[in-house]
């Protein structure tokens, strides 16, 4: 017998809405409708288009209705930090802010003149960031939050959809006011902050049946049979449920983007100073699991590079650029990605240079000599961040997995080769793998975690690149001589 999940996949960028299907050993995912998440200006505002969002979801299940299968289950899982709020008729309150909206640096000073950051870490175990849940309430207006009900985006959504208000662990943990110890909303914070308990609904673990559809959706797609279920709400959550690893393997996982996150899935969370001052996050992950990460360097430099050689009427293709990265000479110069210059835009290179020319390092002029800097020093900082998660946690890690992998080859090399660690490129799919695996745990139809996990392994390919090159060791001990510890 045939089994069919929904899963709604909201990006910040992008939305996707894919139908998963299990039938006997195998598990297959199909994209439905794919959108964008495009956010509005308005009134001096950042905001984000919540009723596009919805009417993307429901015109997705009208076209999932004429196949005419029955659908067992929907849920929907986004990314953290911003959240909708509801009038006690159940009505969208508008606008809804984006977390780069720039009230969120005026919220955090506002809190921040409240509560110590150190009690906010120690109650939260979450990194400080302008556009945290928690930074966002500081700058909200009293008048908004009363009488009202907060949900993050996903959880959001999975009330539309349901009529059953309620959050789920993973982005509960994200919002910067719940504790991953006691399992619960901070009181501290809330007492410190004055928030009515009443402003969050209640805190679910991931795989709750929240009911069918609500009646006016039911009437609208036909959908009679689908749940609405509490899948692991926040995108990374759900991603690392998808992921084909082995019980009792030390793992480790790096996102990739422009900002990309490194991290690894534990038993509890690490809340204490040195993690504190190393800006990592604990998150809750599906069955309790806490996610330890940090936010780390990603593509932007690379991408400000391209930016500024196509300003110049140098813009060179992806593969001329790889190809002359890889006919550069390795290790002549590399930088500190970290470095404060690199993580404003523009002029790149240009920064790249003059990083190269204080440290004493040859200065790469031409785009193959740059790329391949970047590159080496990036897989290099990943090294750096792995040592500091083995110290905080007292692990040795045999494996990473590469999430959202990129088409830069080249660099996957680089990492790979930097940790001395097998990469594993993850299924481009692989945030609705973890979805929809959920949902089929929450229904029973597969009986554990582990059945699962080989599942993937069994229904989806993923590329293996292994470490050749133990070159990379020396090249490390001349990068931390140019990264202050």
């Amino acid at each position: 017998m045939n089994r069919f999940y929904v899963a709604c996949d909201l990006g910040a960028e992008t939305g996707r809405v894919m139908l998963g299907t299990l039938h006997k050993d195998k598990l297959t995912l199909s994209e439905v409708r794919r959108f964008q998440n495009t956010p509005i200006e308005e009134r001096n505002s950042l905001q984000w288009n919540i009723p596009h969002l919805y009417q993307e979801i429901l015109t997705a299940l009208r076209e999932i209705s004429v196949y005419e299968e029955p659908i067992d289950s929907v849920s929907c899982n986004s990314w953290d930090s911003d959240y909708l709020l509801f009038s006690p008729d159940d009505s969208l309150i508008c606008p809804t802010y984006h977390r780069n909206d720039s009230r969120t640096e005026a919220g955090m000073a506002e809190i921040l003149s409240k509560v110590p950051w150190e009690t906010v870490y120690e109650e939260t175990g979450v990194h400080k960031m302008p556009g945290n849940t928690l930074f966002q309430l500081g700058a909200e207006k009293s008048r908004r939050l009363k009488r009202s009900r907060l949900m993050p985006i996903a959880d959001g959504f999975n009330f539309l959809l349901s009529g059953v208000p309620r959050i789920e662990m993973s982005l509960a943990s994200a919002t910067q006011l719940y504790n991953p110890v006691t399992r619960a909303w901070s009181d501290p914070l809330f007492k410190a902050l004055r928030l009515p308990p009443e402003l969050f609904p209640a805190v679910v673990p991931a795989g709750t049946k929240l009911g069918v559809l609500r009646p006016e959706i039911l009437k609208e797609t036909r959908l009679e049979e689908a749940q609405v279920v509490t899948s692991c709400s926040h995108e990374l959550a759900a991603t690392l449920a998808g992921l084909p690893v082995s019980r009792g393997e030390n793992w480790v996982f790096l996102r990739s983007g422009g900002w990309a996150l490194m991290g690894t899935e534990l038993i509890g969370p690490i809340i204490n100073e040195a993690a504190r001052e190393s800006n990592f996050t604990n998150q809750m992950g599906y069955g309790g699991s806490v996610h330890f990460y940090k936010q780390v360097v990603g593509l932007r430099i690379l991408e400000e590079c391209k930016q500024f050689w196509k300003e110049k009427d140098r813009e060179l293709d992806d593969d001329v650029l790889t190809h002359l990265a890889i006919a550069a000479p390795p290790f002549e110069s590399l930088i500190d990605p970290a470095d404060p210059r690199f993580l404003t835009p523009g002029d790149m290179p240009l920064k790249i240079q003059a990083f190269c020319k204080e440290t004493d390092q040859p200065v790469p002029r031409k785009p193959g000599p740059i790329l391949r800097c970047v590159l080496e020093s990036m897989a290099l900082l990943y090294r750096k961040t792995l040592r500091q998660m083995e110290t905080l946690t007292g692990r040795r890690f045999t494996r990473l997995f590469l999430l959202n992998g990129s088409s830069h080859n080249l660099l996957h090399h680089f990492i790979a080769n930097a940790l001395q660690i097998p990469l594993v490129v993850a299924s481009p799919d692989t945030t609705g793998i973890g979805n929809v695996i959920v949902q089929s745990l929450a229904l029973g139809h597969i009986g554990s975690l582990d059945e699962a996990r080989e599942l993937v392994r069994q229904s989806f390919k993923t590329e293996t690149i292994t470490p050749y090159a133990a070159v990379w060791n020396s090249a490390y001990d001349k990068l931390e001589e140019l990264v202050p510890s």
